[in-house]
């Protein structure tokens, strides 16, 4: 997508702090933290939301979440705690149209998140 900043991110038009690549996804500092920890992980293929990925690409979203433990373990977050946050659509908080998970840790997180 033209207009996306995500997918300039993926395309590296646009410079970021990358914790993770591989194939199917990358991983980055969140530029306006919420917690210490504040990784964005996204896949490099566009999907405006959750509700716009095709059942065919399922094994994507099982591969983030896998991706995410790694690097709370990569980040010594794991043990204490940490937090995966999805936001879809514009209600829920979704900024970015590029679907994205949030990884938040390093402090002790509450509930309600908001």
């Amino acid at each position: 997508m033209v207009d996306c900043i995500f997918c300039k991110i993926v395309a590296k038009d646009i410079p970021s702090e990358l914790i993770y690549e591989d194939e199917q996804i990358v991983a980055f500092n969140d530029i306006n933290p919420q917690a210490p920890v504040h990784i964005l992980i996204i896949p490099k293929e566009h999907f405006a939301s959750l509700n716009g990925i095709p059942e065919e690409k399922k094994d994507m979203l099982s591969h983030i979440l896998f991706k995410a433990r790694q690097i709370a373990r990569n980040l010594g977050i794991d043990e204490k705690g940490y937090r995966i946050v999805l936001n879809t659509a514009r209600d829920s908080g979704q900024e970015v149209f590029h679907i994205h998970f949030h990884l938040l840790g390093g402090r002790r997180m509450t509930w309600p998140p908001g």
